[in-house]
């Protein structure tokens, strides 16, 4: 069996790992970027990091004694996906370079064409495969703010996770447009480096404080000794972790207290009165992503840092033009607006069953059967798809639970002699109507964030807790599927 994976990042990785596990060693990853490392070869701006701990931002079978802090920097985290790489022997399988523009099955002969593109955007050889992996996950795809004449702008610009390094900011008057969480990482770190800096904020974040101390050398020796202290410290971050969302899932009880502690250490940092009255939120705790920073909040406080809650109405030559008709000249803006999360494997062109695609069966929102599998698209399965995001937790415990999933499935096809799988309909459908009630009375439901899509329906999160998600998913019910003939 062909299997093609659409992506190198921790998702595709784990794929690849867990099908190469049971034999299944006929596969290719597909990789757009020169190397292995997904959203953490692209997001390389100062001060890019994990806020979950890295002893459970890990796989759980390749876990590491030596990370340098609790939650280790990016580059460190590009460089264990690199060590993870070349120990499971995934290097070899990686076609960097590689964009996959469109995916195709074929119907008489029961197998996916996967049509691709080099950097250069000139077409090559279309791959044959008998299964398709869509490991591109949701945090890929760079949103520029919807702003009118945003290419009036003179200066100089970019998006963080398209950080230019070739650009000084030293000295320079800068715009940040954006306050989310990479522009929680980065805004503290170049703030003491230019001449000016005007953050635009259209949305306040609840923060909890970023406790990220190195590991001290007898540390490392302990874990590395006596692995189960590990395995321990990891359960410990696990149930920490978790307690997030708890507090998401009951706004009325944990979720208040988690509300008052967030809004105790936010006024305990923000001393001036003006930025507090602003960047104080006014939403329910975790209805939005909650943030962790101990540093962010002071550096909005600093003598060369402005914040503006002001909306921006168009950008001029000179920077952006707020409400208030004021203009903000400055040398360069950079755009922290995050990512088109929602979009999952689009634009890239799916089609399954039928001729139809993706999109169209994702015309009122996407949704999949655990977040994986969607009907009508045999053999297709999606890493990080609709509604297994993490509020409180790793996405890699959810990724590796999602590897193991489609690998039963493709087992399931090879013990029956089928060409394909693919999940029923209703199956799919009662599951989402089960999944979308589970919502109701949570404080995700309480203010609009990125978690929905147009219609207001959330197609980000999963609804409950990492331990249920690996239940749901440990074992594939072959009742809830039917199986294509190879006939």
């Amino acid at each position: 069996m062909r299997v093609v994976v659409v992506g190198a990042g921790f998702g595709g990785i784990a794929a690849a790992i867990e099908l190469g596990r049971y034999g299944f060693d006929d596969l290719e990853i597909l990789e757009a970027a020169p190397e292995p490392g997904g959203t953490w070869y692209f997001n390389r701006y100062p001060g890019a990091a994990c806020d979950v701990p890295s002893h459970l931002y890990s796989y759980s079978y390749a876990q590491r004694s030596e990370w340098s802090r609790v939650c280790s920097p990016g580059d460190e985290i590009l460089e264990y996906m690199r060590a993870v790489v070349a120990e499971f022997g995934v290097e070899r399988l990686i076609t960097p370079g590689t964009r996959v523009t469109a995916c195709r099955w074929e119907e008489r002969s029961r197998t996916w064409k996967v049509s691709v593109e080099d950097a250069d955007g000139c077409p090559g050889a279309t791959r044959t495969a008998d299964a398709v992996v869509m490991a591109t996950g949701q945090l890929h795809q760079p949103a520029l703010p919807r702003i009118p004449d945003l290419d009036c702008f003179s200066g100089h610009s970019f998006h963080s996770a398209l950080w230019d390094h070739g650009y000084d900011l030293r000295g320079k008057r800068v715009a940040v447009i954006g306050t989310g969480a990479s522009a929680t990482q980065f805004v503290p770190e170049i703030a003491d480096q230019v001449a000016g800096l005007t953050v635009f904020q259209r949305t306040p974040n609840w923060y909890l404080p970023r406790i990220n101390r190195s590991y001290a050398r007898p540390v490392h020796e302990l874990f590395r000794r006596v692995p189960v202290t590990r395995s321990l410290w990891r359960s410990l971050i696990a149930c920490y972790a978790g307690s997030l969302t708890v507090a998401i899932r009951h706004p009325r009880t944990a979720g208040r207290l988690g509300g008052a502690l967030s809004a105790a250490f936010m006024r305990k940092q923000l001393r001036d009165p003006e930025v507090r009255r602003s960047a104080l939120p006014d939403y329910q705790f975790g209805c939005k992503r909650v943030l962790f920073s101990s540093t962010f909040l002071p550096a909005l406080q600093r003598e060369n840092v402005e914040l503006v809650t002001e909306s921006i109405v168009r950008m001029r030559p000179e920077g952006p033009q707020t409400a208030d008709g004021r203009v903000h000249p400055v040398d360069c803006v950079i755009y922290g607006t995050g990512f088109r999360t929602n979009d999952f494997v689009l634009p890239t062109e799916v089609t399954g069953t039928g001729g139809r695609t993706l999109s169209e069966a994702w015309s009122g929102g996407p949704h999949a059967h655990l977040g994986i599998t969607v009907p009508r698209f045999p053999n297709l399965f999606l890493m990080y798809g609709p509604n297994t995001n993490t509020s409180g937790g790793s996405i890699i415990f959810y990724l590796e639970a999602q590897a193991g999933y489609l690998r039963q499935a493709l087992q399931w096809v090879q013990h029956n002699g089928a060409a394909a799988i693919e999940v029923r309909p209703e199956v799919e459908a009662a599951g989402n109507r089960a999944l979308q009630a589970r919502f109701a009375g949570t404080a995700w439901t309480r203010c609009d964030s990125w978690y929905r899509d147009g219609t207001g329906r959330i197609v980000a999160n999963w609804p409950g807790y990492m331990r249920e998600y690996r239940k749901r998913t440990q074992v594939l019910d072959p009742e809830e599927y039917r199986f294509i003939s190879s006939d």
